[in-house]
């Protein structure tokens, strides 16, 4: 079974925090926080480590690579967006630390597993907005 994701007009609501890692993301760059301090990394994107508490806190691109925590099929959507479904939305542990939540793309439902490894990957929407999406790594393709 393939999949295919949710598309429409409802974005983020961006702040003052959010606006650099949605601009990296528009230019196909996934970020991470990343402390100073302590050195750890961290998503979401907030003015200070939830770690060390340090605001010594600076965005830094993140590989790409990640694998899979959990995931559900949504093959319903209440959502006040145009969905097409069936999508998979899933948690996804980045190469960095962080945890991402994100949507699996080019991947069969019958292929999912948990540590499956991922890329990062870079959707167009119709209206041109970039959303950050993952499938596996062409090896883990079957």
């Amino acid at each position: 079974m393939s999949t295919s994701a949710p598309t429409g007009p409802h974005r983020p609501t961006t702040d003052s925090d959010t606006e650099r890692w949605w601009a990296a993301v528009q230019n196909r760059e996934l970020m991470v926080n990343a402390c100073g301090s302590c050195g750890r990394t961290s998503l979401y994107v907030r003015p200070f480590c939830p770690h060390c508490w340090s605001d010594d806190i600076a965005l830094r691109p993140a590989s790409g690579r990640a694998r899979l925590y959990t995931w559900s099929v949504v093959h319903q959507n209440g959502a006040p967006f145009d969905a097409s479904t069936p999508y998979i939305l899933a948690m996804v542990d980045l190469e960095e630390g962080p945890r991402l939540m994100t949507l699996i793309e080019q991947c069969s439902v019958e292929q999912l597993r948990a540590d499956l490894p991922l890329v990062a990957d870079f959707r167009t929407d119709d209206d041109g907005f970039v959303v950050p999406v993952f499938h596996p790594q062409p090896t883990e393709i079957h």
